[in-house]
């Protein structure tokens, strides 16, 4: 009855707030996309001034879910022009919900409660001082824009990747988050599949408008088609998990099903590097399977047969990346270069615009700045690097770059170390998810023209550290959990 008041006064009070709100706005002679904006957040600050009066449990988990949701719609619904960057469907909520979490810590004063539940402080930290490094790199950067974007971005990211470990602090809200993940990819796979089809295309897709047989690529809700072919990377290995720690025939047969049609629609964008992560994901796969004494019997193979490959082909190997380095080098500025000398003169253009600034890179987003305006080698014209981990280096220097990875590295370790539990199977389709979405998104990274702006990197990144912060602190009760199912099955 309370709550159903609540309600009320919150629509109420929002819709008066927001007519007055917007013949204001009018008079004054603010845009129509701002207009909007403002009074979407209007609603909210006024719900939350109810909320704390009246109404103390806290809105904000029922939020994340629905943020979860939207980031898989990126811009398709809703985009409003707010100066030089844009407002999404799911970056509003991502507001809103930070909203209600900020009114939430303040009223109950507990944020120390949060930070002290969390057991991957050392990965929020770097996090942070990733944000603050990017801050401090505008000191020196050349385009003050460019990289108050790139932040901008930087701080919507991590600001999911905080909501989503203290949110998300149980093993039903991983279940969820991972069951939404594989709900919205059948979504993006239809909607990839009507592209394919009818070369019909979204506005807010490069390919829209766009020469009739560059129309029939899959790009669904996303920029072009390598953006969305890394991202069925990653749905890929979570359906994979799911057909082979499921018990249901049919729930076997479905997922098994739309991870073919993730490597189909994946073939069909033509994206190399995505379809080499999905082989790199399926290697890694195959040696976590293996026993242990085949583990090290595989190990010590793959070694010496990578050792022998090299001494063997040295000469050839270093012959073939030297002339493909070299043939770049050949073109002049105005001149269109095939598209792995192309990528060739990107990462060597970033490669000398990093040791120019001595391994602090050249400032937050401001690689696009120099590929446009002092290209050292021909890029086509393109103004991204296509490599995130460059991407990385070129804006934020060797020691973003190396913490980044060791962050990487210690995540998807931490997931091994959890794998080896003697825990129950339906748990373990997590962690199978995470380390091969991991190893698949690693290798398909390379294909994107930038990784910055995919927030579903972010939203898979906030999955994966939650995993890790959920299953470290309910270690004790995992490992007893196959013992009662003994107990109960007897």
């Amino acid at each position: 009855m309370h709550s159903n008041l609540l309600v009320k006064q919150a629509a109420s009070i929002s819709a008066f707030f927001l007519a007055v709100f917007t013949i204001a706005c009018s008079l004054v002679g603010l845009e129509k996309g701002a207009v909007i904006f403002l009074g979407l957040l209007a609603v909210p600050v006024v719900m939350v001034l109810i909320k704390i009066t009246f109404y103390p449990k806290p809105l904000y988990p029922a939020f994340m879910y629905i943020l979860v949701m939207t980031t898989f719609l990126n811009q398709s619904l809703l985009s409003i022009d707010v100066g030089f960057f844009h407002l999404f469907l799911y970056r509003i909520v991502l507001i809103v919900t930070a909203v209600f979490f900020i009114s939430h810590v303040m009223a109950e004063r507990n944020l120390s409660h949060y930070w002290n539940q969390t057991n991957v402080k050392g990965v929020l930290l770097f996090l942070l001082f990733w944000l603050v490094y990017g801050f401090l790199s505008l000191l020196w950067a050349k385009s003050m824009i460019e990289g108050v974007k790139a932040l901008f971005l930087l701080g919507l990211g991590i600001l999911f990747v905080f909501l989503a470990v203290f949110t998300f602090k149980k093993m039903t809200d991983l279940f969820c988050f991972y069951g939404i993940w594989l709900l919205m990819t059948i979504i993006l796979l239809a909607m990839g599949l009507i592209n394919h089809f009818t070369g019909i295309q979204l506005p807010t897709s490069t390919l829209y408008g766009a020469a009739e047989y560059k129309r029939f690529y899959p790009t669904a809700v996303f920029f072009n088609q390598n953006d969305l072919a890394v991202f069925l990377t990653i749905s890929f290995f979570f359906y994979i998990a799911l057909t082979k720690n499921s018990r249901q025939v049919w729930l076997q047969t479905v997922s098994l099903l739309l991870a073919c049609f993730c490597v189909v629609t994946i073939y069909w964008t033509e994206s190399r590097a995505s379809l080499l992560g999905i082989g790199a994901g399926l290697l890694t796969y195959f040696f976590i399977l293996l026993p242990k004494f085949l583990k090290k019997i595989t190990a010590i193979a793959g070694t010496a047969s990578l050792l022998f490959v090299l001494m063997a082909f040295s000469g050839k190997i270093f012959n073939k990346i030297t002339s493909l380095i070299n043939a770049s080098d050949t073109y002049w500025g105005n001149e269109v270069l095939p598209s792995n000398l192309a990528r060739i003169n990107l990462l060597k253009n970033t490669i000398h615009y990093f040791a120019d600034t001595f391994g602090f890179g050249v400032g937050a987003g401001n690689i696009p700045f120099y590929l446009k305006n002092e290209p050292i080698y021909a890029t086509n014209h393109v103004v991204e690097v296509h490599n995130w981990l460059a991407e990385i280096m070129g804006n934020y220097g060797i020691l973003i770059l190396l913490g980044y990875v060791t962050m990487y590295a210690f995540l998807f370790f931490r997931l091994y170390q959890f794998y080896q539990w003697q825990i129950s199977q339906k748990y373990k389709v997590l962690l199978e998810a995470g380390m091969m979405g991991m190893a698949g998104f690693l290798v398909s990274s390379i294909s994107p023209s930038s990784v910055s702006n995919l927030f579903f990197h972010w939203v898979f990144l906030g999955f994966i550290i939650s995993m890790v912060s959920v299953f470290a602190g309910t270690e004790h009760e995992l490992r007893e959990i196959p013992a009662k199912e003994k107990v109960s099955n007897a």
